[in-house]
Formats: C-alpha cells, structure tokens, sequence
C-alpha cells in the first residue's frame, strides 16, 4: 500500500503584540470557537488539554447542516514558542497543523503551518473542496484577523 501524499500550506502574519498575549489568546478554550470562521461552527464535545503542547480535544465542526467529528492530539510544536494539533480521527488521511509564534523586531509572527493528505475516492474529493485550496486560505485570512483583533 502506497503512503499518502502529503503537501503544506503555509500563513505567516506579523502583529504588534507581545508573545504572552499570543500565547493567553490561544490558551484560551473559547479560542478555536472564535477562529472558526461563519457558516461554520464549532461544537466542543470534550477537551481533555492540559496545556496547548498536551491533551485531546473532540469536537464537530458544522457546515451549515453537515458534521464533521474531529479528535485532535495537541503536541509540541517545531520551536520553543509553538504547539500542534495532530487530527487523530476525521475526515482527511492526515491532517498536523503547528501553530508557531515567532518573536520579531514588530511584534510577534503568526505562522500557521498545515501538512495535509487527502484520502482516495469520494471521500479526499469532499475533503479537498472543504479543506484545502481556496477554503483553506480563506480559513487562515479568517483566522489570522480574528486572532489580530484578539491579541492588539
């Protein structure tokens, strides 16, 4: 059986904020509610988190009247500053995305970095129009404003 292909997609988003207020804003468990961008929204079934580098969270995400069941492992990130989330269970073959919070000269760089692979058939097809291209850049721009708004 042949592995996946995998592919990144990357946003990066300087804000003049401070790294703690970055960390208290994703902290925060009403955070990933306030990121999910109209028409869709987020219901939390469970949220064992002990911190943003431990822990499981379920939860649906709600496409008008389409569930999506969700079960994410947070984890540590690439670097000192920065978490992930690794999809454990739903709808894409593998979905890790890390949340990377970078100190700079102006603030703080939000770098959202999402490795995705879809699976065969109908399935990737369905997760390719909701999860990737154009939606998943619309879903970073949404979530980089919303987290602007939050964190200056």
């Amino acid at each position: 059986m042949t592995k996946p292909k995998t592919h990144t997609y990357q946003k990066r988003t300087v804000m003049n904020t401070s790294l703690e207020k970055m960390i208290d804003f994703h902290e925060d468990p009403r955070a990933l509610g306030k990121l999910s961008p109209p028409p869709i929204f987020m219901q939390l079934h469970r949220d064992d988190r002990t911190s943003l580098n431990e822990g499981e969270i379920e939860f649906t995400l709600w496409f008008a009247f389409i569930p999506i069941r969700w079960i994410a492992r947070h984890e540590e990130g690439p670097t000192e500053h920065s978490f992930a989330d690794l999809m454990v269970k739903g709808p894409l073959a593998y979905w890790r995305h890390e949340h990377i919070f970078e100190p700079t000269e102006n603030g703080v760089a939000l770098i959202d970095r999402v490795t995705i692979s879809h699976q065969p058939g109908i399935k990737g097809l369905l997760t390719r129009l909701a999860f990737d291209g154009i939606p998943l850049r619309i879903l970073f721009f949404y979530r980089h404003l919303r987290t602007r708004l939050a964190v200056t």
